[in-house]
């Protein structure tokens, strides 16, 4: 299994409208994916929105969100399980 974090800081004014596009625009498309096993959105006193969103193999990336909602361009993160 393949975490994915993606990350992005929100314009002060916009943390609303991006938690809206992320969770009815950007994660709807990934449901269907065979691949896709979940998803869930967090965020942060300082305008951050996060994903993690787990996969079989091959995460897809998150579309770009609208730039005028952004106060800096996202990043994403692979991450695999560590056996110990």
């Amino acid at each position: 299994m393949i975490v994915r974090m993606w990350e992005v800081r929100a314009e002060s004014y916009a943390v609303a409208d991006l938690i809206t596009w992320v969770c009815d625009t950007a994660l709807p498309d990934f449901e269907h994916d065979p691949m896709h096993v979940s998803s869930e959105v967090y965020s942060s006193t300082d305008h951050r929105v996060v994903v993690i969103s787990k996969w079989r193999n091959s995460p897809r990336p998150l579309p770009d969100p609208p730039a005028l909602l952004v106060a800096r361009p996202p990043h994403s993160w692979d991450f695999t399980q560590v056996d110990r």
